[in-house]
Protein backbone atom coordinates (compact mmCIF):
# COMPACT_ATOMS: atom_id res chain seq x y z
CA UNK A 1 0.00 0.00 0.00
CA UNK A 2 1.27 3.43 -0.91
CA UNK A 3 2.18 5.75 1.95
CA UNK A 4 0.42 8.54 0.05
CA UNK A 5 -2.99 6.97 0.75
CA UNK A 6 -2.66 8.20 4.34
CA UNK A 7 -1.89 11.80 3.41
CA UNK A 8 -3.65 14.60 1.55
CA UNK A 9 -3.90 14.20 -2.22
CA UNK A 10 -1.71 17.29 -2.74
CA UNK A 11 1.21 15.60 -0.96
CA UNK A 12 1.87 13.26 -3.88
CA UNK A 13 3.07 16.19 -6.01
CA UNK A 14 4.73 18.12 -3.21
CA UNK A 15 6.52 15.52 -1.04
CA UNK A 16 8.38 12.26 -1.19
CA UNK A 17 6.99 10.02 1.55
CA UNK A 18 8.28 6.59 2.54
CA UNK A 19 7.93 4.47 5.65
CA UNK A 20 9.76 1.51 7.16
CA UNK A 21 8.47 -1.00 9.72
CA UNK A 22 4.85 0.21 9.60
CA UNK A 23 5.59 3.71 10.93
CA UNK A 24 2.38 5.18 9.51
CA UNK A 25 0.15 2.47 11.02
CA UNK A 26 1.79 3.02 14.41
CA UNK A 27 1.40 6.79 14.13
CA UNK A 28 -2.23 6.68 13.01
CA UNK A 29 -3.22 4.09 15.62
CA UNK A 30 -1.21 4.98 18.72
CA UNK A 31 -0.15 8.58 18.06
CA UNK A 32 -2.99 10.14 16.07
CA UNK A 33 -2.30 13.64 17.45
CA UNK A 34 1.31 13.50 16.29
CA UNK A 35 0.25 12.06 12.93
CA UNK A 36 -2.21 14.93 12.50
CA UNK A 37 0.63 17.38 13.20
CA UNK A 38 2.78 15.66 10.58
CA UNK A 39 -0.04 16.16 8.06
CA UNK A 40 -1.00 19.71 9.04
CA UNK A 41 2.44 21.36 9.25
CA UNK A 42 3.60 20.26 5.77
CA UNK A 43 0.14 21.04 4.34
CA UNK A 44 0.74 24.74 5.02
CA UNK A 45 4.48 24.76 4.30
CA UNK A 46 5.77 26.49 1.20
CA UNK A 47 9.37 26.16 0.08
CA UNK A 48 10.26 29.67 -1.01
CA UNK A 49 13.21 31.02 -2.94
CA UNK A 50 13.91 33.55 -0.18
CA UNK A 51 14.46 30.66 2.27
CA UNK A 52 17.01 28.84 0.15
CA UNK A 53 19.14 31.73 -1.15
CA UNK A 54 20.03 33.00 2.37
CA UNK A 55 23.12 31.42 3.89
CA UNK A 56 24.54 30.99 7.36
CA UNK A 57 23.21 29.51 10.60
CA UNK A 58 20.37 27.08 10.99
CA UNK A 59 18.35 26.67 7.82
CA UNK A 60 15.27 28.88 7.74
CA UNK A 61 13.37 25.85 6.51
CA UNK A 62 14.40 23.69 9.47
CA UNK A 63 13.61 26.52 11.86
CA UNK A 64 10.19 27.08 10.29
CA UNK A 65 9.19 23.41 10.50
CA UNK A 66 10.51 23.03 14.05
CA UNK A 67 8.76 26.21 15.24
CA UNK A 68 5.42 25.14 13.77
CA UNK A 69 5.74 21.83 15.61
CA UNK A 70 6.74 23.58 18.86
CA UNK A 71 3.48 25.56 18.62
CA UNK A 72 1.70 22.19 18.57
CA UNK A 73 3.38 20.95 21.75
CA UNK A 74 6.51 19.31 20.35
CA UNK A 75 9.79 20.05 22.16
CA UNK A 76 13.50 19.77 21.55
CA UNK A 77 14.59 16.98 23.86
CA UNK A 78 17.76 15.39 25.11
CA UNK A 79 17.69 11.89 26.57
CA UNK A 80 19.81 10.78 29.53
CA UNK A 81 20.32 7.08 28.80
CA UNK A 82 22.40 4.28 30.25
CA UNK A 83 22.49 0.51 30.40
CA UNK A 84 23.27 -1.48 33.55
CA UNK A 85 25.38 -4.59 33.01
CA UNK A 86 26.14 -6.71 36.07
CA UNK A 87 25.44 -3.74 38.30
CA UNK A 88 27.77 -1.44 36.37
CA UNK A 89 26.24 1.61 34.69
CA UNK A 90 27.31 2.25 31.09
CA UNK A 91 26.32 5.60 29.65
CA UNK A 92 24.73 5.38 26.20
CA UNK A 93 25.03 8.88 24.82
CA UNK A 94 22.05 10.06 22.82
CA UNK A 95 21.88 13.30 20.89
CA UNK A 96 19.17 15.92 21.28
CA UNK A 97 16.23 15.40 18.97
CA UNK A 98 14.82 18.49 17.21
CA UNK A 99 11.19 17.73 18.00
CA UNK A 100 9.63 15.17 20.36
CA UNK A 101 6.01 14.72 21.32
CA UNK A 102 5.16 11.71 23.44
CA UNK A 103 7.02 8.75 21.97
CA UNK A 104 7.48 10.26 18.50
CA UNK A 105 10.82 11.85 17.57
CA UNK A 106 11.46 14.06 14.53
CA UNK A 107 14.68 15.50 13.16
CA UNK A 108 14.80 18.04 10.34
CA UNK A 109 17.91 17.66 8.18
CA UNK A 110 17.44 20.08 5.35
CA UNK A 111 21.00 21.17 4.59
CA UNK A 112 23.57 19.62 6.91
CA UNK A 113 26.50 17.31 6.30
CA UNK A 114 25.42 13.75 5.50
CA UNK A 115 27.00 12.52 8.77
CA UNK A 116 23.97 14.01 10.51
CA UNK A 117 21.86 11.26 8.94
CA UNK A 118 24.10 8.63 10.57
CA UNK A 119 23.76 10.40 13.91
CA UNK A 120 19.96 10.71 13.65
CA UNK A 121 19.39 7.13 12.52
CA UNK A 122 21.68 5.74 15.22
CA UNK A 123 19.93 7.93 17.78
CA UNK A 124 16.50 6.66 16.70
CA UNK A 125 17.79 3.06 16.76
CA UNK A 126 19.14 3.47 20.30
CA UNK A 127 16.11 5.33 21.67
CA UNK A 128 13.75 2.76 20.15
CA UNK A 129 15.77 -0.17 21.52
CA UNK A 130 15.69 1.47 24.98
CA UNK A 131 11.90 1.87 24.64
CA UNK A 132 12.08 5.68 24.77
CA UNK A 133 10.48 6.29 21.35
CA UNK A 134 8.13 4.30 19.15
CA UNK A 135 8.64 6.10 15.80
CA UNK A 136 11.34 8.26 14.26
CA UNK A 137 10.66 10.82 11.53
CA UNK A 138 13.19 12.56 9.31
CA UNK A 139 12.26 15.63 7.29
CA UNK A 140 14.70 16.15 4.43
CA UNK A 141 14.87 17.63 0.96
CA UNK A 142 14.50 15.76 -2.29
CA UNK A 143 17.68 15.36 -4.33
CA UNK A 144 16.02 16.65 -7.50
CA UNK A 145 15.93 20.17 -6.04
CA UNK A 146 19.68 20.36 -6.73
CA UNK A 147 19.42 20.24 -10.51
CA UNK A 148 15.90 21.61 -10.83
CA UNK A 149 16.30 24.65 -8.60
CA UNK A 150 19.57 25.24 -6.73
CA UNK A 151 21.94 25.10 -9.70
CA UNK A 152 19.59 27.39 -11.64
CA UNK A 153 19.60 29.91 -8.76
CA UNK A 154 23.41 29.81 -8.60
CA UNK A 155 23.47 28.35 -5.09
CA UNK A 156 24.21 24.74 -6.05
CA UNK A 157 27.54 24.52 -4.18
CA UNK A 158 25.80 25.27 -0.85
CA UNK A 159 23.46 22.33 -1.46
CA UNK A 160 26.09 19.98 -2.84
CA UNK A 161 26.59 16.23 -2.97
CA UNK A 162 27.93 16.00 0.59
CA UNK A 163 24.88 17.64 2.16
CA UNK A 164 21.70 16.02 3.49
CA UNK A 165 19.39 15.09 0.65
CA UNK A 166 17.22 12.07 -0.03
CA UNK A 167 19.67 10.07 -2.18
CA UNK A 168 22.11 10.10 0.75
CA UNK A 169 19.47 9.08 3.31
CA UNK A 170 17.67 6.15 1.69
CA UNK A 171 20.74 3.86 1.34
CA UNK A 172 21.59 4.47 5.00
CA UNK A 173 18.09 3.42 6.05
CA UNK A 174 18.00 0.42 3.73
CA UNK A 175 21.42 -0.57 5.05
CA UNK A 176 19.95 -0.88 8.54
CA UNK A 177 21.01 2.50 9.95
CA UNK A 178 17.84 2.84 12.05
CA UNK A 179 17.91 -0.77 13.25
CA UNK A 180 14.40 -1.87 14.18
CA UNK A 181 13.01 1.63 14.72
CA UNK A 182 9.87 2.32 12.66
CA UNK A 183 10.72 5.27 10.45
CA UNK A 184 8.89 7.83 8.31
CA UNK A 185 10.70 10.06 5.82
CA UNK A 186 9.13 13.18 4.38
CA UNK A 187 11.09 15.15 1.79
CA UNK A 188 10.06 18.42 0.17
CA UNK A 189 10.40 18.31 -3.60
CA UNK A 190 8.55 21.41 -4.71
CA UNK A 191 9.52 25.09 -4.83
CA UNK A 192 7.17 28.08 -4.95
CA UNK A 193 8.58 31.50 -5.79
Amino acid sequence: MSAYLHFLASFEHKYFIQEWRHAIAILKTDFSEQFNDIVEVPKHFELRKSNVVTSGGKSKISGHIDNKLYCRGWQEKGFDTSIIIDGEVHKTPAHKVDCVKGRVALDTEWNNKTEFYDRDLNNFRLLNALDAISVGIIVARATELQSAIFNFLGIGPRYGASTTHLDKLIPKIEGGGAGGCPLLVLADSYLQT
